[in-house]
């Protein structure tokens, strides 16, 4: 039987420190510096409501390998929701909250799985592989750690 090799409580470790570490980076912080867009890139709070814009695809992800589904949902690789949802205009922290609210509910389902489920594989729909959910798991941590990095290299 296939399983997560005892990592997923680690991963899960680091999924739900993602909102607390932005917070660390971000509180300090003057108003200004959360909306500049250095290069036309994204701002921080743009950088933080996009990762809380893709919280509904993890979820809903997390769902099809519990369900067995074959295929996962696909991504909008175009961020459409991120570009229009004029995430400067948003107080800091209800980005923040909004975050860690839909966060919660990612960890929540993930600590809840039972070791049978972990077994679960779907097909990736961009990478055409399969997934299981500490697969899933792994590819939000490190897509959370990406944003981070770009929201303190626009500190720098």
């Amino acid at each position: 039987m296939i399983d997560d090799n005892g990592i997923l409580p680690s991963i899960i470790e680091r999924l739900s420190g993602t909102p607390a570490r932005i917070e660390e980076i971000c509180t300090p912080l003057e108003p200004a510096a959360l909306i500049l867009k250095p290069n036309g890139k994204w701002s921080i709070k743009e950088e933080i409501g996009h990762l809380s814009d893709l919280e509904p695809l993890w979820l809903g992800r997390l769902h099809e390998l519990i369900n067995g589904e074959p295929e996962l949902m696909p991504a909008d690789l175009t961020n459409q929701k991120t570009h229009t949802a004029n995430h400067n205009a948003v107080a800091l922290k209800i980005l923040e909250q909004g975050l860690r609210e839909q966060r919660q509910l990612f960890v929540n389902e993930l600590l809840s799985l039972h070791h049978e489920q972990l077994v679960h594989s779907s097909l990736h729909p961009r990478l055409k592989t399969p997934m299981r959910i500490v697969d899933l798991a792994y590819f939000v941590a490190e897509h959370d750690d990406h944003h981070l990095a770009s929201i303190r290299e626009i500190l720098v």
